[in-house]
């Protein structure tokens, strides 16, 4: 009758342990799905100049492609 009781108790910690790793995960899963968004949405808003300038400063294009660019753009 003990050992029964027992493999029961063990059952129960297993069952909330499980739940509530189910539980944290699913938190997590729908915290990153909500940042990954919000980026996104920032990085739409950029503007054509933004990603010019950027260009430039990581010295992707000389200084006579940006004001080129930037002429085009205007």
């Amino acid at each position: 009758m003990m050992n029964g009781m027992f493999g029961g108790m063990w059952f129960g910690w297993i069952f909330w342990i499980v739940l509530i790793v189910i539980i944290i995960w699913a938190v997590v899963q729908f915290t990153n799905r909500n940042q990954s968004t919000n980026t996104t949405n920032i990085v739409s808003k950029e503007t054509p100049l933004d990603i010019l300038k950027k260009r430039y400063a990581k010295g992707e294009i000389t200084k006579e492609q940006f004001e080129e660019m930037k002429k085009d753009l205007s």
